[in-house]
């Protein structure tokens, strides 16, 4: 991916489309993208279904005044080309033009019971052909509940620990405010990251790269209060980064945030 933007000094919004989204609808989207003013402080990101990472990444093309990053909400743990029907390399998302890709969602977790050895699996496939991996961490509500928040955090970012790179990417998204309306407390939002913060400094070293992303029903309401907490350096946002309105306006509270 192109460095010469700093996406390490910037805001990161990373619109995530889930299961969403048709060939039509996707292009007046981007096409209505291309009309966002320039916002130098944020890293923009659009993470479609795998069938239209193509189109997605054919459209942001000719976005004139910013650069959208093309991001997969999945890759394969297995690292080449070969006999695993359904899979999709990490090799062939950079094909198809994709900068960064999620790992770990909380969905996957749920869905598909994956843990941390496979995430580990796929952090290093992303890495070895170029490309960032966004992992995605989060308690239950009854981890909340019992006051495990960080015991489960902590072992989650575990997957980084000997990673052959100075650039970590996380989204913090407790689980029980995804999708449901709930949204922690900026105290609970600010303890986390900075729990998250030190705990990549340990085990990856002073001079490493970090953005922690808040996700957890981020919207156009509460975007602004969220990006003023401190290690608070994006967003991963679901249903909002589905509309336009609402997804420019997280982007514009980003670019305001100091």
């Amino acid at each position: 991916m192109e460095q010469e933007i700093n996406i390490w000094q910037q805001k990161w919004v990373i619109g995530n489309w889930k299961m969403n989204g048709q060939l039509h609808n996707n292009n007046n989207l981007v096409h209505k993208l291309r009309q966002l003013p320039a916002a130098a402080n944020v890293c923009i990101g659009i993470t479609p279904p795998t069938v239209y990472l193509l189109q997605v990444h054919n459209a942001v093309q000719i976005v004139l005044d910013n650069k959208i990053h093309v991001c997969a909400q999945d890759v394969s743990r297995f690292p080449d080309k070969g006999a695993y029907t359904g899979e999709v390399s990490a090799e062939m998302m950079r094909d198809v033009g994709v900068d960064i890709v999620l790992i770990g969602h909380s969905e996957r977790s749920l869905y598909f019971n994956e843990k941390n050895d496979v995430q580990r699996l796929k952090i290093e496939n992303v890495l070895n052909v170029g490309l960032l991996p966004l992992l995605c961490v989060g308690e239950s509500l009854k981890e909340r509940e019992d006051g495990r928040e960080k015991e489960a955090v902590a072992y989650q970012l575990s997957v980084f620990k000997g990673l052959k790179t100075q650039n970590f990417a996380v989204a913090y998204e407790p689980v029980w405010a995804i999708g449901t309306g709930k949204v922690a407390t900026k105290e609970q939002i600010a303890d986390m990251h900075q729990f998250i913060y030190n705990e990549i400094l340990s085990l990856c070293g002073n001079d490493a790269n970090i953005r922690i992303l808040y996700g957890g029903s981020v919207n156009d309401k509460n975007a602004a209060d969220i990006f003023s907490v401190p290690h608070v350096d994006g967003a991963l946002v679901g249903g909002a980064s589905l509309k336009y309105e609402s997804f420019t306006a997280i982007i514009h509270a980003a670019q305001e945030a100091q």
